[in-house]
């Protein structure tokens, strides 16, 4: 039996919103299932409770009083605050050179800066850890920012090179004869423009940088020091075989909070950065 147009419709409708529902159980469950987990201890965190039946908020009091817990989400902050400042700030004066200046080896530089990223962390850990004891940076928060520029400048470039050369060409050359300079022009004719842009990268590597695990553990010997991947990773229980789940748990919904919040404060700029290089200025 053939079905009509309307039952073929709200049956694709209802494949949609099956498919949805699918997606976004799969990828909310993981964190709302380290919220339940926060909330249990002892032989209750062994247990599959979709709620837990006597929740308990101890575990995010011990992350805080038993280490540094705050130290550590104040070192993540600076570093990642740092990073993206330092990531924008030279990749927008880059990306106005490689999108709207010509000059010889500018695809040369622009691969270059390309084939940087490609390399694993593992590939350059030896290099950067020469060079972090050769500056005197070892344990410090100074060597993190150094570092982790390796990774976010190469992609901040690319992205904000793609959207300076989509800006109209008729807004510089009427700049130009009205005699601006080109400091001038980037900062006051394209920079506005390039807010959602800058919004975009920005979010994402600040996301990279606040989840960097490797080199912060390379680079980082006190606990002081440390930043929240790894003060996660190292907290222990009792004897070396026994984790801390509960307050595991509890520390990473926390260190989740702020990237939830950024995303939905952002997520205007971050869908109209997304869609606006797709679009000819």
């Amino acid at each position: 039996m053939r079905l009509g147009y309307a039952q073929r419709r709200r049956l694709k409708r209802i494949g949609f919103w099956a498919l949805a529902a699918v997606i976004v159980i799969y990828t909310v469950f993981p964190f709302y299932w380290s919220i339940v987990t926060s909330m249990k201890t002892g032989s209750a965190l062994f247990s599959v409770d979709l709620l837990p039946p006597d929740p308990v908020w101890e575990n995010y009091h011990l992350i805080f009083a038993e280490q540094p817990f705050a130290r550590n989400i104040g070192n993540s902050v600076l570093v990642a605050v740092a990073v993206v400042a330092l990531s924008l700030a030279l990749a927008v004066t880059a990306a106005f050179a490689f999108g709207r200046l010509r000059f010889r080896g500018r695809v040369g530089l622009l691969l270059a800066i390309l084939a940087v990223s490609m390399f694993p962390q593992v590939a350059v850990l030896s290099g950067m850890f020469t060079l972090v004891r050769w500056l005197g940076l070892f344990n410090s928060l100074f060597a993190l920012i150094l570092t982790y520029l390796i990774f976010t400048l190469p992609f901040t470039v690319w992205v904000l090179t793609t959207f300076m050369r989509e800006l109209p060409k008729e807004l510089e050359e009427a700049a130009i004869v009205d005699g601006a300079k080109p400091l001038t022009i980037l900062t006051r004719i394209y920079l506005p423009l390039l807010v959602p842009a800058l919004a975009t990268t920005g979010l994402l590597a600040f996301i990279v940088a606040w989840n960097e695990f490797l080199f912060a553990l390379t680079f980082t010997l006190s606990n002081e020091m440390r930043t929240v991947p790894v003060a996660i990773a190292l907290m222990t229980g009792g004897s070396q075989y026994e984790l801390p789940w509960g307050q595991i748990m509890a520390a990473s919904v926390v260190v989740t909070l702020p990237l939830i919040a950024l995303v939905l404060v952002c997520q205007r700029m971050i869908v109209s950065g997304l869609t606006a290089g797709a679009v000819k200025g």
